[in-house]
């Protein structure tokens, strides 16, 4: 278990985190979701003493990070699978944290049999490509068959085969009883993985919360129905007391996803056909958006749009065509904010 206490971490005068307190538990997937710059990299980096709280804790199965006597056999994380010694061979490099950690090398050629480098074991790490680097930097996180489990944007350069590998990989781990801790900007693959949730916004906790309640809380959910008779629909509708509310593509929408059932049987009562009848319910990037729409730190503004910019107090008037720079600004590049 990872429990966090006001963990908090100040960078001058900005607050990156702000007295974060959650626990992620065993037996399940717990997705960490957040705008960029909300603090989800500093909040991991904390967790491995890789940076030092400005207050509060992080403790990982009761004890400190920096007290973990062998710490690969505690926790395994994935945070930059571009930290590695390119002149090393796969291999070689994780024989090194093996031996580290007291790990047998024969540990070695388990978890690159597992992450499907056995191929490539022997090869120079700085040839690998971005796919086989993240491959690489999972088989680091699994060296030491840990009970806790670390992933940043696990599934990112893989290719399809290697995204429903990973998938599956951390399935099993939390129902062998492992504590997996993901974080993904990848909404499509976090709603097929992950059980829980953990929300975060300009540093502070947004929401703690299973999957199926976040997207409950966080949206809309309506029956949706077509049907050739609407207004017997209608007048079956109204005479029920239910509300109904009619969209421009002629379809009817009834709140609440579990009205399916009974308006089914209201329109066979009254002898309505339908052609649609069903259930419906945003989808986890939608209910992400709508809980952090206040909470995004970097904002994008369509360059076709400058309205957007000038409501944004930053629209410039448009140059000429063709027009030569200002002084001082040949050659300026766009300055871009770290993203997290």
């Amino acid at each position: 278990m990872i429990e966090l206490e006001g963990l908090t971490k100040r960078y001058g005068d900005k607050l990156a985190v702000d007295h974060l307190t959650f626990q992620v538990r065993p037996g399940m997937i717990t997705g960490f979701l957040g705008p960029n710059g909300a603090g989800k990299s500093t909040t991991m980096r904390m967790m491995l003493d890789l940076d030092n709280p400005t207050a509060g804790s992080v403790r990982i199965d009761g004890k400190h990070y920096r007290d973990l006597q062998e710490p690969l056999k505690y926790i395994g994380a994935l945070l930059d699978a571009k930290n590695m010694h390119g002149g090393r061979s796969a291999y070689h490099n994780l024989l090194c944290l093996a031996q580290s950690n007291r790990i047998p090398a024969s540990r070695v050629a388990e978890v690159l049999d597992t992450v499907g480098l056995t191929a490539v074991a022997k090869k120079k790490s700085k040839g690998f490509s971005l796919g086989m680097g993240q491959r690489l930097g999972i088989a680091y996180a699994l060296l030491g068959d840990p009970e806790i489990l670390m992933f940043d944007e696990p599934v990112n350069g893989l290719d399809p085969e290697g995204i429903h590998w990973i998938r599956n990989l951390m399935k099993s781990l939390a129902a062998q009883g492992r504590t997996v801790f993901v974080s993904s900007h990848l909404m499509s693959e976090m709603a097929l993985t992950a059980d829980h949730l953990i929300v975060i916004g300009q540093g502070k906790l947004l929401a703690d919360t299973s999957m199926a309640g976040f997207i409950r809380e966080n949206s809309r959910s309506y029956v949706r129905v077509r049907t050739p008779q609407p207004e017997q629909f209608k007048d079956a509708v109204g005479a029920a007391g239910l509300s109904v509310s009619l969209r421009e593509d002629g379809s009817f929408e009834i709140e609440g996803a579990d009205m399916a059932e009974p308006v089914g049987e209201l329109a066979a009562q009254h002898r309505v056909t339908l052609h649609e009848l069903s259930p419906q319910q945003a989808s986890l990037e939608e209910a992400f958006m709508q809980m952090t729409a206040q909470a995004v730190e970097y904002h994008a503004h369509n360059l076709n749009d400058p309205g957007a910019a000038a409501a944004a107090g930053q629209a410039d008037p448009p140059l000429a065509q063709n027009a030569p720079p200002a002084p001082g600004q040949q050659g300026q590049g766009p300055q871009w904010g770290k993203g997290d």
